[in-house]
């Protein structure tokens, strides 16, 4: 949706109620502690697993997340979003803590079914914590509120390595007693503050009353069978899923294939550090801002776009073996493309109906997770093979994603104001996704 005025970030700071002010303060405290999925392996292999104990450790927690954010749409959907991240949080607490004691031999079993159902619960929160986000924050704002959201994750996990190398130095185990820890005080956070049904956000002035003829019969959708049913048939979602599943497999290989690139060019392994962290800065810095500066362009226009900036970003890339400054323009850019596209990405289920926005959501939220889970072997496999025509195919792949968002979310135009009066229509806003 486009605006007449602006979106300001100060303004929205200002809109944004005090439950998602709480949410979004729960979300960061959780990602703070989010040691398993980055540590697992070194633990494991620390304490004197093999590598394929600990590979098959980090598939099971995978598996377990791909299936966890489908699990909470469901539960979001029939007992709300509240519910939903205290049972997910509570559960995931004691399960996140226990891995330590399940490291020893001969716990191989209740080590893989304990770290599966972690994952399962610890990505279940996800798609209560959207939809409650757009339930709650005003129309207006809500590509804003996806972009504070993305933001306190990518606080916790910029600062959650640094937290763990300290926490390693003390002991080992203690990285999955404070995870746990931190389930358990979100839980709690959830159980005090959050409210009980969150009430929607009052749409802006004026809105359409219904959606486009796919999005209504959505929202007729009530239960699980006819939502999915209808989700298969909209082409539209398909398309937009489809640039989910690309967009995650090239954007994962700078955490992939680019530290094996930095190492087979001989750079140090502080330069790599040094490009996370430019990232990092950058996002945190820069997003909101840019998320507000680029409100009045549609929502197609910024997907595209963004694509675009991050599939030149990954190209770049493939100059690293010539100077590190390729790779810091390189991070650069691919930051900046993300900037532009994910904030509107990640807001897009939540525009369609309520009887099926937990269900669209999780549904993104688990083809993000695959496509994370699958990374590894296509950025593995292929960079072996290509070498620096990797990041060439990387950039590749992204702007077909790209292609496939601007397909996916775009919207048919505005009928003129003539054929509006006409209609008795006259007025109404573009609607988007499920609505206006």
């Amino acid at each position: 949706m486009t605006e007449d005025a602006p979106v300001r970030v100060f303004d929205a700071l200002k809109a944004t109620p005090t439950p998602v002010r709480y949410l979004l303060g729960g979300v960061l405290v959780n990602q703070l502690g989010a040691f398993v999925q980055t540590f697992l392996v070194l633990y494991l292999t620390f304490r004197g697993a093999s590598v394929g104990v600990a590979g098959l450790s980090l598939v099971a927690y995978s598996i377990g997340s791909i299936f966890g954010t489908m699990l909470g749409a469901e539960i979001t959907h029939r007992f709300g979003p509240r519910a939903t991240i205290m049972a997910a949080m509570g559960a995931s607490a004691p399960l996140v803590a226990s891995i330590s004691w399940l490291s020893g031999p001969g716990m191989l079993w209740a080590l893989l079914v304990v770290v599966g159902l972690a994952g399962l619960f610890t990505q279940a929160y996800r798609p209560a914590a959207a939809v409650m986000l757009s339930d709650l924050m005003p129309e207006r704002y809500q590509v804003m509120a996806f972009s504070m959201m993305r933001i306190a994750l990518n606080i916790g996990a910029a600062l959650a390595p640094l937290i763990a190398a300290v926490v390693i130095l003390v002991d080992w185990d203690l990285l999955f007693w404070i995870d746990g820890a931190t389930a358990l005080v979100y839980a709690l956070l959830a159980f005090a503050l959050l409210p009980r049904k969150a009430v929607e956000a009052e749409p802006e002035a004026g809105t359409a009353d219904a959606a486009e003829p796919g999005a209504a019969a959505s929202g007729q959708a009530a239960d699980g069978r006819s939502a999915y049913a209808t989700m298969v048939r909209d082409r539209k979602y398909l398309l937009y899923l489809g640039a989910i599943l690309l967009g995650s497999l090239t954007y994962a290989q700078g955490h992939i294939a680019l530290p094996l690139e930095l190492a087979a060019d001989d750079y140090p392994t502080s330069f790599y550090s040094t490009v996370l962290t430019v990232s990092s800065v950058v996002l945190i810095t820069c997003e909101l801002k840019i998320t507000a500066y680029l409100s009045r362009l549609p929502k197609h226009v910024r997907v595209i776009t963004g694509h675009l900036v991050e599939a030149v970003g990954l190209a770049v890339y493939g100059l690293t073996s010539r100077s590190g400054a390729f790779t810091i323009t390189g991070a650069v850019l691919v930051v900046c493309g993300i900037m532009i596209a994910a904030p509107s990405m990640f807001a897009h289920p939540a525009t369609f109906p309520a009887a099926v926005k937990a269900r669209y959501i999780g549904t993104m939220q688990a083809v993000g997770g695959a496509a994370s889970a699958l990374a590894p072997l296509f950025g593995v496999f292929l960079w072996t093979r290509l070498g620096g025509g990797f990041w060439l195919l990387c950039g590749v792949v992204t702007a077909l994603a790209g292609l496939l968002a601007l397909a996916g979310v775009k919207q048919p135009p505005e009928p003129s104001p003539a054929k509006d009066a006409a209609a008795g229509t006259e007025g109404k806003p573009e609607v988007v996704g499920g609505t206006s």
